[in-house]
């Protein structure tokens, strides 16, 4: 096995700016953990284009490696738990955070952020869910164990033309469920009701800017992307003893809210933290991503590039024109 690949890499030139482009580089320069990943396909998420941008809240040390994301088949290991030839996906944790990422031909991570694919799922497939599919169907199986069913009401999802948003409405659509699709680009109405949304609005529908504590009642659960204002509203709108689920911050980080949505409909506000969340549960949302939740057709969902290709794919997520999921053929 050659000792040297290909990686996707940003480097500060100055204090101020960041270049990125493909390198070639040595594995005496992957971290030292015990299992080397020959990387088949990665994933671009929101996190990624802010390290890959330089954003040192995100990663402390540049250059860097970004890619949250990967799957591909492991070389080598020290673990007993697998074995080499094993098909396998790692997402979270610090991969492409502080730890060279998945924007390379090979990684090298503890087994124990290491989760085995079904004979049945190819690296590919799962780089079509990645965290983006992970973090909706953590927030799906927030509502299941809630008591929403598809009986239970309208559920919203903010930022749905995004990666989380998208696979959020073609599994609860999938389920059943009527999704209520809010977006900033009316212009994919159409794409979103092909990919399930019963109904798309435009997310100033959403947004009350009035001091009242307690909207008109329109969805019993939400799947929010947008934070500030707009999560604010959803919890002043939401049914009584509905739930919320937040896992994004496009829109702001900050929350100003009043209890009584809380304290008077009952509502249970959720953070969904998909990369630090404990292994038996981070199985149990992968097998009900490659079970319940699994999609039967979307190749309309995704967008596949290559290493060389991915810089224009960051600038386009950066500036919020995303539409559905970017997946990286590595290998």
């Amino acid at each position: 096995m050659e000792n040297k690949f290909k990686a996707f890499v940003s480097r500060y030139v100055d204090e101020k700016t960041v270049v990125k482009s493909i390198e070639i580089k040595d594995f005496s320069e992957l971290p030292q953990n015990d299992t080397l990943i020959k990387v088949e396909y990665s994933a671009l998420n929101y996190k990624d284009t802010l390290s890959a941008n330089g954003h040192r809240g995100i990663t402390r040390n540049y250059p860097h490696t970004p890619g949250i994301d990967a799957a591909g088949e492991i070389i080598e290991t020290g673990s007993s738990k697998f074995k080499a030839g094993d098909k396998v996906l790692v997402t979270g944790y610090d991969l492409g955070m502080n730890t060279s990422g998945g924007f390379a031909e090979y990684i090298r991570v503890p087994a124990d952020w290491i989760v085995p694919l079904p004979a049945d799922v190819t690296t590919r497939e799962a780089m079509i869910y990645g965290t983006a599919g992970f973090t909706a169907a953590t927030a799906i199986l927030e509502f299941q164990e809630h008591g929403i069913t598809p009986n239970s009401g309208k559920v919203l999802i903010t930022g749905a033309t995004g990666g989380v948003g998208t696979l959020a409405v073609a599994m609860l659509a999938k389920l059943g469920y009527q999704v209520v699709a809010s977006t900033g680009k009316l212009e994919l109405t159409d794409y979103l009701k092909q990919i399930g949304a019963s109904e798309v609005i435009h997310r100033k529908e959403i947004y009350d800017t009035t001091s009242k504590p307690l909207l008109a009642k329109k969805w019993i659960a939400a799947l929010d992307n947008v934070g500030g204002n707009t999560l604010s509203s959803i919890l002043r709108s939401t049914f009584d003893y509905g739930i919320v689920c937040n896992c994004g911050m496009v829109e702001s980080t900050d929350l100003n809210t009043n209890i009584f949505p809380f304290i008077l409909r009952g509502i249970r506000l959720v953070g969904i933290a998909s990369a630090e969340t404990p292994m038996p549960k981070r199985l149990q949302i992968w097998n009900k991503i490659f079970g319940e939740y699994r999609l039967k057709n979307y190749s309309f969902l995704i967008k596949e590039v290559t290493l060389e290709e991915l810089s224009q794919e960051i600038e386009i997520m950066s500036k919020g024109l995303q539409v559905g999921k970017v997946i990286v053929k590595i290998a």
